[in-house]
């Protein structure tokens, strides 16, 4: 190796690392956006949850809705990509991958994990936006127009 530089390991272990997190964007036959109540928060969420070691996003997103609402969705286009900077007790930068998981045909279908779930429930999109916290709330409108336009957004969240 050069002077100067690092040999692989030592590089890689130099690098910063971010937490990942994975979602899926679910509406109803009347456009109204599916939100989940963990019991282990004080607020709504999109369905989803964190990526695992060597998981992809993608299959971190499509595990969890199995997971938290028993149904098995085609999780489709990349509408939202969100950075979030470390806050509270988080100590590290937060990925969040929102992917469009289509219409619920038949919301019936859905089971609800109660282990860390308090709810399921379809709302209106800005009332959507309006349960989850700031540093989120953003995903809602930036993915209904993702959906729209079939052009993925960014959101860099500021550090509060």
């Amino acid at each position: 190796m050069s002077k100067g530089y690092l040999d692989p390991p030592e590089w890689y272990a130099s690098l910063p690392t971010a937490y990942m997190s994975a979602c899926v964007l679910l509406t109803d036959d009347q456009d109204r956006v599916l939100l989940v109540k963990p019991n282990y928060r004080p607020y709504w969420a999109i369905p989803g949850g964190i990526v695992e070691a060597d998981e992809a996003p993608h299959e971190c997103a499509a595990r969890e809705i199995v997971e938290e609402l028993g149904l098995t969705v085609q999780v489709g286009e990349l509408l939202v990509v969100d950075w979030v900077p470390p806050m509270g007790q988080r100590p590290r930068t937060m990925m969040n991958f929102l992917f469009d998981g289509g219409v619920i045909v038949d919301p019936a279908a859905i089971r609800m994990q109660t282990a860390e779930l308090d709810d399921v429930e379809f709302f209106c999109w800005e009332d959507a936006a309006a349960r989850l916290p700031a540093s989120t709330a953003g995903r809602i409108p930036s993915a209904r127009r993702a959906r729209k336009s079939r052009r993925t957004a960014y959101l860099p969240t500021e550090a509060m």
